[in-house]
């Protein structure tokens, strides 16, 4: 009964992927395709999760956690950028303040 239930949670996930992936691609702003890829990167971690729970192992935590990381910095740099229009901004000279 259990598999059953985790190989239908995979498809819900997997349909909501797409449903994000026709958000990132059609738009309309920049803030709606960056919340699109991060949800994506939400979604693939729980399909990671879910297959690692259908196969009963422990080997893909690291995965999951370094995913779980780039998808954060990702979106992180993603928005700043949106917002400053650079990602590093330059500090400049300090003689000039």
């Amino acid at each position: 009964m259990i598999p059953v239930m985790l190989t239908v949670a995979m498809i819900i996930l997997a349909l909501a992927m797409l449903a994000c992936l026709f958000r990132l691609l059609k738009g309309p702003t920049r803030s709606d395709r960056v919340a699109a890829l991060d949800t994506i990167g939400i979604h693939v971690l729980a399909m990671i999760t879910v297959f690692s729970m259908l196969l009963d192992t422990q080997d893909f935590i690291e995965v999951i956690l370094v995913i779980g990381i780039l998808t954060f910095i990702g979106t992180t740099a993603l928005a700043r950028y949106i917002e400053r229009g650079a990602v590093i901004e330059d500090g400049g000279n300090p003689n000039d303040r």
